[in-house]
């Protein structure tokens, strides 16, 4: 049984990390307001993005030179794999998901005897890749010196992925993060874009024309030239907003919850102090008594 001073030790030790996580819950929930509306600000232009890429390659359909980043090599032997997680921990299960949804396309491509190679943004996924399929990461991006994500930065992410394809690096390349629900639900989600899947992106459906007939000027294949790279570098930054704002409503639940589960080990630490305070005085005037008794 541990004595006074030891329980004295322990409650007061538990009261500062108690401290702790109430600050940096109190952090996460100021941050989480602007990475949320960030987040959301992003949604619109990305979803309008996929839907002006559907109606081009709805008119492109049955064309000869179809940009590869919309048709492909024509094979899909080799997987890239961009896992989008945080630089940093304390936010509950949220790196963690999304890198065993990352694990498990992995498994299954190679069961296919696909190639697989992995591109880590942030530490953490690294971190939790690295024991099985150490192997098969190429690269780590670390974010940790950037503030706040800007499009600058999923460009040069872009820039790397693209210039990957390019030389043959790769056939088919997948993106995978959370999408931001609410505080409590963040959402582990991948998402092709090489070949572009564009009637995915964002759950983006063609307009409906009524009937009318546009001309493009330039040609569709032109315009497509132009906007299939940067829609790469939309959905990347889209993924790295989205991944923001759910660290930080995952960090300020998982602190909540440190908070709470800190007071309750106070409780429970401070009714066992109690008692043995008490048993310990009850002790002592059994003591003094029966020395009394025996004068």
């Amino acid at each position: 049984m541990a004595s006074l001073k030891e329980l004295r030790n322990r409650i007061a030790s538990v009261k500062a990390t108690q401290k702790i996580t109430k600050a940096m819950q109190m952090v996460a929930a100021a941050k989480l307001r602007r990475a949320q509306e960030a987040a959301e600000a992003a949604r619109p232009y990305s979803e309008r993005m996929a839907t002006v890429l559907a109606n081009l390659s709805a008119a492109m359909e049955g064309r000869d030179g179809a940009s590869p980043l919309m048709a492909g090599t024509g094979k899909s032997d080799v997987h890239l794999l961009v896992v989008c997680t945080a630089e940093r921990g304390l936010c509950g299960g949220f790196n963690s998901s999304i890198a065993k949804l990352a694990r498990e396309r992995a498994e299954k491509l190679i069961a296919d005897g696909k190639t697989v190679k992995i591109l880590c943004v942030g530490k953490k996924g690294f971190d939790a890749l690295k024991r099985i399929h150490g192997h098969l990461i190429i690269d780590t991006i670390d974010l940790r010196s950037v503030k706040r994500v800007g499009f600058e930065n999923a460009q040069d992410i872009a820039n790397r992925v693209l210039t990957m394809f390019d030389e043959g690096e790769f056939d088919v390349c997948t993106v995978f993060y959370s999408e931001f629900r609410s505080v409590i639900s963040q959402i582990p989600t991948p998402l092709q874009v090489i070949p572009a899947k564009i009637e995915q992106a964002g759950d983006a459906q063609p307009m409906d024309l009524g009937g009318a007939i546009y001309d493009y000027e330039p040609d569709e294949s032109e315009i497509l030239e132009e906007l299939l790279p940067r829609n790469i570098s939309v959905q990347i930054f889209r993924a790295l907003l989205e991944n923001a704002a759910s660290e930080q409503g995952a960090r300020m639940s998982a602190m909540d919850n440190a908070t709470r589960n800190a007071g309750d080990m106070i409780d429970k630490l401070t009714l066992s102090y109690n008692r043995q305070r008490q048993a310990q005085i009850t002790k002592e005037l059994i003591e003094i008594i029966s020395g009394a008794e025996a004068l």
